[in-house]
């Protein structure tokens, strides 16, 4: 099933390629993210209602190290963030299917259930 959600944002990744490849006259770097990033506490907050779960129980720093260290990665992955907007690309006129997270969460969700 996840690969069947994967590849839903998949191909609205892809239609931002085909969007960019279709407007010769863009140039330059464009940010693929999502128009309204939010901080951690809110996407948390925001999958817990999604999923209909009423707490959740912070994971502290020192815990993600430890962890990172068995499965052998870097915890600035989750640890560190930017503040990404695709300004560009939405002054260039491209629409995002899915604008908020929660929207998102929401269609993954349904997908999961199907």
């Amino acid at each position: 099933m996840y690969a069947q959600q994967a590849a839903q944002y998949i191909e609205d990744l892809f239609r931002i390629v085909l969007f960019l490849r279709s407007k010769e006259e863009l140039q330059g770097v464009y940010n693929c993210s999502a128009p309204n990033p939010v901080e951690n506490a809110n996407f948390m907050k925001t999958l817990r209602q999604t999923l209909n779960v009423p707490f959740g129980l912070p994971a502290p720093a020192w815990l993600l190290e430890i962890g990172a260290v068995f499965i052998r990665t870097e915890t600035e992955l989750i640890l560190k963030s930017r503040w990404v907007v695709p300004e560009k690309l939405l002054k260039a006129g491209y629409t995002f299917n899915y604008p908020e997270l929660s929207s998102a969460l929401k269609d993954i969700l349904r997908d999961e259930k199907s």
